[in-house]
């Protein structure tokens, strides 16, 4: 099995797993939570391997995911690194980055996490109620305290990205970045790397499409069935065509297409922190890690699934808040 590297996450002195764990699915979104038992095995097993960048959230369940990964990190805490998020309110319509929030928001997820600091601390998305200066001198604060190490963003602007690194500067950019999801390639990837702030890819498998989801499987409750375009509305057998390419090109180099598509994201600088639940699945993306791309061969990926040609729009993350009731199915108030 390949034992994960650490590589630096922008020019900030953050270093982190090359490849990381998206926790959300644990707890939240895709169908009921999972066992917690079985899911500290998971984690435990995916620091073993040396996957240290573990991606949680407030609002991945109400602060359920975050006290999971603190169970799961009693001992090891020192050997990893927890990137965390505010900004959505659980059963709230809206994004809030005031900064009596910030503070009162970190230091809930401080006491869910059972910790004394989070490794990187990100707004989930940018409160356009609120200068973005503002919300990143709270931030800036938490960090002279100690409370936190390295500030990050989720789904800015280009522009936002700017004005909040002028305040203090931004380690990582979180964004939905995968074979299927290119927009951020237009303006907010250049601007990550004219600033030297490091790029990390949610859903980098296409929420699962890329490695061989199948939608009528999904588990009740589970919003992919519903809330991604890409796999609704007759849109996922149109788009299977991509995914059976890309399964041809995998055979071709030894490799699954979920590994492929993880090594194409890899080779665009960029850190992928994909989620599962299931062994099996955390191993084979960990072995991703193995798969080495020429610059041509990146060209014939991207020829053999041209993003522009999927069907189903991807609405806007940029300042936005979805409320919470389109993932879960209920409001909870």
């Amino acid at each position: 099995m390949t034992k994960v590297a650490q590589i630096a996450l922008g020019s900030a002195g953050m270093r982190v797993s090359a490849l990381g764990l998206g926790c959300m699915g644990m707890s939240a979104f895709y169908g009921p939570p999972k066992p917690d038992g079985e899911m500290i095995e998971l984690v435990h097993k995916a620091v073993e391997l040396g996957v240290t960048m573990l991606d949680t959230s407030d609002v991945y369940g109400d602060h359920t995911n975050e006290i999971l990964l603190g169970k799961a990190l009693k001992g090891i805490r020192e050997k990893v690194q927890i990137a965390t998020k505010f900004g959505f309110q659980w059963g709230k319509p809206g994004v809030r980055g005031d900064p009596e929030y910030v503070r009162s928001a970190c230091e809930a997820s401080l006491k869910s996490l059972d910790v004394d600091y989070i490794d990187l601390y990100y707004q989930h998305r940018v409160d356009n109620k609120v200068p973005i200066e503002v919300t990143m001198g709270a931030l800036k604060e938490l960090v002279e305290e100690g409370k936190i190490k390295y500030v990050g963003l989720s789904e800015a602007s280009a522009a936002d990205i700017r004005r909040a690194h002028a305040v203090h500067p931004v380690t990582a950019v979180q964004l939905e970045y995968s074979l299927w999801c290119r927009d951020a390639e237009k303006e907010i990837i250049p601007t990550c790397q004219e600033l030297g702030i490091g790029i990390v890819a949610y859903s980098p498998l296409g929420n699962g499409f890329f490695s061989g989801l199948k939608v009528n499987e999904l588990a009740e409750g589970d919003a992919r069935a519903t809330r991604i375009a890409k796999l609704a509305d007759g849109n996922y057998e149109k788009n299977k065509v991509f995914f059976e390419r890309l399964c041809e090109m995998g055979a071709e180099k030894k490799c699954t297409s979920g590994q492929l598509a993880l090594a194409w994201v890899r080779h665009k600088g960029v850190v992928a922190i994909p989620g599962t639940t299931k062994l099996k699945n955390l191993e084979e993306n960990i072995d991703s890690l193995r798969v080495q791309l020429s610059p041509e061969a990146v060209q014939e990926i991207e020829t053999a699934v041209p993003h522009e040609q999927f069907q189903g729009e991807r609405p806007s993350q940029i300042n936005i808040s979805p409320p919470l009731d389109t993932w879960t199915g209920r409001r909870q108030d």
